[in-house]
């Protein structure tokens, strides 16, 4: 059982000591990129920096004034985050005993970032070099022909995207720890003041992170486009029309997908079997609290929040932006070709301008949230939940004003006058959808609501009760966001079809355009969900450097209050996370069946599953799904027990530990847990990028024997079809049960039901512990898996053929 003096922080003669944190490694490192820049003279350096902004202008004024002012939003927004970081660096760090700490996390997570990058970059330039054999021996669609663009010059534009992608995703994780690493301590410091203070830090440095990356992934695409619209002389006679150009941008979807499911299984390995093996030795069978100093595994427990949820969540949220972004213009160039509308380039660009716009509604969302001017832990502590959902509702009102501006500006065309409002309607269901779940998965995970206090209760009567309300509760929750998502769809598909705008056939066209609109509207105010999310691990990582550093109980509650809520915002960006995910794979569905059609020379319109071979490739793709999700979760296992048996160790053979007397070896079990975690990720990753390849090339041959020259394309449909149904439901389920579980025990460290040490707790800390590789490994992986087999098919498209 746990001492008095324990819990109230008051450890006797171990708090007079000097408290010493021993660095993972000598010194901080640096990425080679940012070493070289730093090494510039200053004046030099703003030269080049002018010179290449006035480079990124001109492409821009030769492409089009939209393009203009994307460039201008997306700079301005990096001045903000750049406010931003000077706002939160500004702030104290603490006591020297929190600089120790927060500088023994920080060395962990930028020596495991760059272990990890290291090796997911050897692995995209190989993959790359294989892209580019495929594309230099492929046939060549009818419009590459007619715009004369050879194999060569579309095989070395498909790297040089797919290779943009993957560094531009890799530099988003790099920022979202960055950032996370130095605010946590910040807010720490500011706990022992205020808990507005707190929020507010931490919120900032979330927003400063979220900017960048949202940010990063519109500037990458639109300067991309703008190099291919000028150096190919898109639309001038002879060369390539502007409604096929969105075509070549699919490589850097891929490139950002390809280094986010790496990034999320690595960080997810990495952080949960830290987290399960200090929990289970710590928390059950020695007794002491969560972050307790005498654990050996705390360190890279805290290590983990930065590379799992920061890090990868960065990625992630790229990959999702630029998936989006790169099919929804697919299917404005499509749609505008179809029906021959004189300036197309609206259709495309849309998608641009919305996220543009997000910029700016979140950058207003993330300063409404502001300090107040008592300091003191005494002043009542206000629900930081409360005060986060302000912040949304601000940014949702906005986001609906500037999704209207846009679609009457971009989308507005003589040959159907009305339809610009239908597409507005299309966004405004997107963003209702989006605020639903939201709304839903704090409902599932949030303790204030039922579910959450019904599964804290199930544990009052054991470890197996609690199992088994946890899988119901995951389980239960797929039904609503189901609901919504094919309410949403079927919606916005009907707008778009009734839009006005048809083909020469005088067919409506708009349907799976509408849905793409909807899609944006919900992706229209991810930087402030971006934020949110960032929020819970920076708030995390200073609960643990305030129990580490024994500060008094009071600040530690302010720390848990922002945990707990930083629990829930965590699972509602997964909600909204997956919801996106949905949406922008049945996009890039559409986008596949279009490139098989125009490499084909065939119509394909439909999938038939009551052919054998099809429905096999459905069976696949099911299987693919659970495969992944049982591989990402056993890594974790065999990595925590490798944890649990080191913190054993040095629990019986350095006695001293509970005594305070000697210090654990914290350095030993983020060594065990970098490696491990990097040769765990390999296996469900090369799965997830070898399936979609293999089985379509497989019925490829099967089809060429079997006279159906279509087989393999096709079958591959099939799989990507039942993987995206099937990883949905899946990713729901894994992401809800792990945060009610994660909550279910929060709540009980309230005081209910016992509170800390009971048997409630207990049963709840084994719920939570099954629960962590469900929401914070397979889950997560799961969005970036859906997203990266619609995207690989794209790419490969022709290996099926």
């Amino acid at each position: 059982m746990m001492d008095d003096d324990m819990e109230s922080g008051s450890l006797g003669p171990y708090q007079d000591k000097p408290r010493t944190f021993p660095n993972m490694r000598s010194k901080a490192y640096t990425p080679l990129i940012f070493r070289v820049l730093l090494g510039i003279n200053v004046r030099v350096l703003v030269i080049l920096l002018l010179l290449g902004l006035g480079a990124i202008f001109y492409i821009g004024a030769s492409t089009s004034p939209i393009i203009v002012f994307v460039f201008t939003v997306c700079i301005l927004s990096f001045l903000v985050s750049i406010y931003l970081t000077k706002w939160v660096l500004a702030k104290d760090e603490g006591p020297p005993e929190m600089v120790q700490i927060s500088d023994a996390i920080r060395d962990g997570a930028e020596g495991f970032f760059r272990t990890q990058y290291g090796s997911i970059s050897k692995m995209a330039v190989l993959l790359a070099l294989v892209i580019l054999c495929i594309y230099l021996f492929r046939n060549t669609t009818p419009q590459q022909e007619s715009s004369g663009l050879g194999r060569s010059t579309s095989a070395y534009i498909t790297v040089a995207a797919f290779l943009l992608g993957a560094l531009c995703s890799g530099v988003a994780g790099y920022v979202g720890m960055w950032v996370s690493v130095r605010a946590n301590v910040r807010v720490s410091s500011a706990a022992r003041r205020s808990a507005r203070e707190a929020l507010q830090i931490a919120t900032r440095a979330g927003g400063f992170s979220a900017i960048v990356v949202v940010g990063m992934a519109v500037i990458g695409i639109a300067i991309l486009y703008a190099t291919f619209y000028v150096w190919l002389g898109v639309d001038t006679p002879g060369s390539m029309k502007v409604t096929d150009l969105p075509l070549l941008l699919v490589g850097y979807g891929f490139g950002a997908s390809f280094v986010a499911l790496f990034a999320q299984l690595g960080g997810g390995i990495y952080t949960k079997a830290a987290d399960v093996g200090a929990d289970l030795v710590g928390k059950v069978e020695q007794g002491i609290p969560e972050d307790d100093p005498r654990n050996p595994a705390v360190i890279a427990d805290l290590v983990g929040d930065n590379v799992g949820d920061c890090a990868a969540r960065g990625a992630d949220l790229f990959e999702s932006i630029a998936a989006e972004i790169i099919s929804a213009m697919i299917l404005g160039g499509t749609m505008a070709q179809q029906c021959k509308i004189e300036d197309p380039s609206g259709f495309i660009l849309f998608p641009l301008v919305v996220h543009s716009f997000d910029l700016v509604v979140s950058s207003v969302g993330i300063f409404s949230i502001r300090g107040t001017r008592e300091s003191g832990v005494k002043a009542p502590i206000e629900d930081p939940m409360t005060i986060l959902q302000k912040g949304y509702s601000v940014t949702i009102v906005l986001a609906v004003l500037t999704f209207g501006l846009s679609t009457r500006w971009l989308l507005y065309t003589e040959q159907a006058p009305s339809a610009w409002f239908n597409f507005a309607m299309c966004g405004l269901i997107g963003i209702i959808t989006a605020y639903i779940f939201v709304w839903i998965t704090k409902y599932y995970t949030d303790y204030k609501h039922e579910p959450v206090r019904t599964l804290a209760l199930s544990s009052s009567t054991g470890h197996g009760t609690n199992i088994i309300a946890g899988v119901s509760l995951g389980l239960e929750s797929t039904a609503l966001p189901v609901l919504v998502i094919s309410l949403s769809i079927i919606s916005a598909f009907w707008l778009g079809r009734t839009s006005g705008l048809i083909d020469e056939a005088g067919n409506p066209t708009g349907g799976l355009f509408g849905t793409a609109v909807a899609t944006m509207g919900m992706l229209s105010t991810a930087a402030y969900v971006l934020t949110m999310d960032m929020f819970g691990p920076i708030a995390d990582n200073a609960g643990g450097i305030v129990e580490m550093s024994q500060q008094p109980e009071s600040v530690r509650e302010i720390t848990d209050v922002l945990d707990a809520v930083g629990n829930t915002t965590k699972a509602t960006t997964k909600g909204f996370a997956i919801g996106s995910a949905a949406l922008a794979s049945f996009l890039l569905f559409s986008a596949y069946m279009d490139e098989v059609s125009a490499f084909s020379h065939e119509p394909f319109k439909q999938v038939d599953i009551a052919i054998p071979e099809i429905f096999v490739g459905g069976l696949l793709g099911s299987m693919l799904i659970f495969l992944f999700s049982a591989w990402a979760c056993s890594a974790v296992g065999r990595t925590a027990q490798e944890v649990v048996n080191e913190v054993r160790r040095q629990f019986i053979e350095r006695p001293g530990i509970m005594e305070y007397k000697e210090k654990p070896d914290y350095g030993r079990c983020v060594a065990i847990v970098a490696s491990a975690s990097l040769r765990e990720m390999i296996k469900p990753g090369a799965l997830a990028i070898i399936s979609p390849i293999v089985v379509g090339f497989l019925f490829r041959i099967l089809g060429y024997y079997t006279g159906q020259p279509l087989l393999g394309a096709k079958v591959v449909a099939a799989l990507l079809m039942f993987a995206t149904v099937s990883g949905i439901l899946m990713a729901l389920f894994l992401n809800t049960a792990g945060g009610a579980w994660d909550n279910a025990k929060k709540y009980i460290e309230t005081g209910a039901l016992g509170g800390k040490g009971s048997d409630a707790h207990k049963a709840a800390v084994t719920g939570d512990t099954v629960g962590d590789p469900f929401k914070d490994t397979a889950g997560p992986s799961l969005h970036v898996l859906i997203k990266m087999l619609a995207t690989i098919t794209l790419v490969m498209a022709p290996v099926f053929l």
